[in-house]
């Protein structure tokens, strides 16, 4: 008999089922170069520039991402686990989705490796499976009209959850590359609260009290809808996560476009800023 699901697992209820069959682990990263020097046993990676989103950074459509469930041999009976860089984007995408049964793993990869838990180089055997034609949820994600809308809408809060260099339009990208074809900023209305704050110092999602008062410091309550929004969607995810899975917020709803998409357009509203407003 298969326990009840829990959202968010531990390493060790990781490690006690990488036998299992049932399940699939999945690192997600922006690259396959820290997955290719060593993972978890059994592990496939997902690449969110080249597996998740299309070279114009939006995300692949449900054709595409039902052929990266099958390639991954995963089922929509499979217990799915994630870990890496950016597991709550996979999260995230597998809600998107429909799939019933996804976690994620709340540790690092420097974590898992520092408690000696176990590590290969080598890649698994995949069988690849068949996954029925996916229907994304539209209640889950928000266009970059959508946002437009959200920023006189009092009913909305827009939730900048990138770096402070970010928001204030010091960098368009969080590592400070050049981008000669995108402007640098925050939409217009947003609400600041960086993504590294709802995590500890090891990596772990802080506790639920202590991630509702950072939320609720900034206004950011259960009678909105939160429209989170980062660079590629991968740090506005960990936040959906954490407000959807975590803390019961009824109504989240990712910019998986992001600043990517938004800092790219011509005619989209962009504002910079020494600090951030805070609604209420």
């Amino acid at each position: 008999m298969r326990e009840a699901p829990s959202t968010l697992v531990s390493p060790d209820w990781l490690e006690a089922r990488l036998d299992d069959p049932d399940l699939a682990v999945v690192e997600v990263d922006v690259s396959t170069a820290a997955y290719d020097a060593g993972h978890v046993p059994g592990a496939v990676v997902w690449d969110i520039y080249r597996d998740l989103k299309t070279p114009e950074y939006q995300l692949r459509d449900a054709r595409e991402l039902g052929a990266l469930l099958e390639a991954s041999g995963i089922t929509p009976d499979t217990t799915v686990a994630f870990y890496g860089y950016g597991p709550a984007m996979g999260y995230w995408l597998l809600r998107l989705a429909g799939h019933r049964d996804a976690r994620i793993v709340d540790t690092t990869r420097d974590g898992w490796q520092a408690e000696r838990r176990p590590w290969t180089a080598a890649r698994p055997t995949v069988t690849p499976t068949r996954y029925p034609r996916l229907r994304l949820d539209p209640t889950r994600r928000a266009t970059r009209a959508a946002v437009e809308r959200a920023i006189t809408d009092p009913a909305q809060v827009l939730l900048d959850v990138r770096t402070g260099a970010e928001y204030r339009g010091e960098r368009f990208w969080p590592s400070g590359a050049p981008e000669e074809h995108g402007r640098a900023g925050h939409v217009p209305s947003a609400v600041h609260l960086p993504a590294d704050l709802l995590v500890d110092a090891d990596g772990h999602f802080r506790p639920p009290s202590e991630l509702r008062g950072l939320f609720a410091d900034r206004g950011v309550d259960p009678t909105v809808t939160v429209v989170p929004y980062c660079t590629i969607g991968n740090r506005a995810a960990v936040a959906w996560f954490v407000l959807t899975e975590l803390l019961d917020y009824p109504r989240v709803a990712v910019y998986d476009g992001s600043w990517a998409d938004w800092g790219h357009a011509a005619d989209t509203p962009v504002e910079v800023a020494e600090s951030a407003p805070v609604v209420g």
